[in-house]
């Protein structure tokens, strides 16, 4: 599942979007179809919809309509169409939210981040291109499901949570495996190499779970 869904058929709108929200580190797909855009859904699923109404095939207000026939996902119409009847079609469809063009993209993204926080940050932990959900005990890496033992996501889940934050290998040890433990702490070793092996660009140069030498591990 992709955090947002663009469905815009002005290329540079469409571009710009997608270029500010990738780089607030969201996973982004985007169509300039309504037929298409309605497949993607279909298909991918996504948690928020910003939905264009003069768009190729079927219009906006159609593609609002067939998505609230199975989904309550949120959806922000952004169109050029100011009219107040207009408005009012866009949120009887089932619009959560109708915004006017041209927009303020600052606006727009403290808009989409609130939506996140209330909808989604009591199951998500989101870090850049990382989501964890921790009611499903799942993490997904630019969108791609991260195939995790149960104490590979606990140990990532912790890291997570205390991001910037270095935290001592005999804490991360007994958080995790408990005092009593018959494991070693090598243990905590052999978690943090395949958790980079499966998180990291390049394992050997980790960029996100550093090594505090001499202390423990940091999450960045």
């Amino acid at each position: 599942m992709v955090d947002i869904l663009v469905v815009e058929d002005n290329r540079e709108i469409s571009g710009m979007l997608c270029d500010f929200l990738r780089a607030e580190g969201y996973t982004v797909s985007s169509t300039d179809s309504g037929d298409k855009a309605v497949e993607l859904f279909g298909r991918y699923g996504a948690r928020l919809i910003l939905l264009d109404v003069m768009i190729n095939g079927i219009d906006g207000l159609a593609v609002c309509e067939r998505i609230r026939r199975t989904s309550d996902v949120p959806v922000f119409i952004i169109s050029a169409r100011t009219e107040k009847n207009d408005k009012l079609n866009g949120i009887v469809t089932g619009a959560d939210d109708y915004i006017e063009k041209p927009f303020d993209i600052d606006l727009l993204l403290a808009k989409i981040a609130g939506l996140f926080r209330r909808r989604y940050s009591l199951d998500e932990l989101r870090c850049g291109e990382l989501t964890i959900n921790r009611r499903e005990r799942t993490a997904l890496l630019r969108g791609d499901p991260v195939e995790m033992t149960a104490k590979e996501f606990e140990l990532l889940l912790l890291l997570a949570e205390n991001t910037g934050k270095t935290l001592t290998k005999e804490y991360m040890f007994s958080y995790i495996w408990g005092s009593d433990s018959e494991s070693e702490l090598q243990t905590l070793t052999v978690h943090i190499k395949r958790l980079r092996e499966k998180l990291e660009r390049d394992p050997k140069k980790p960029e996100h779970i550093l090594t505090v030498w001499g202390v423990g591990y940091k999450f960045v």
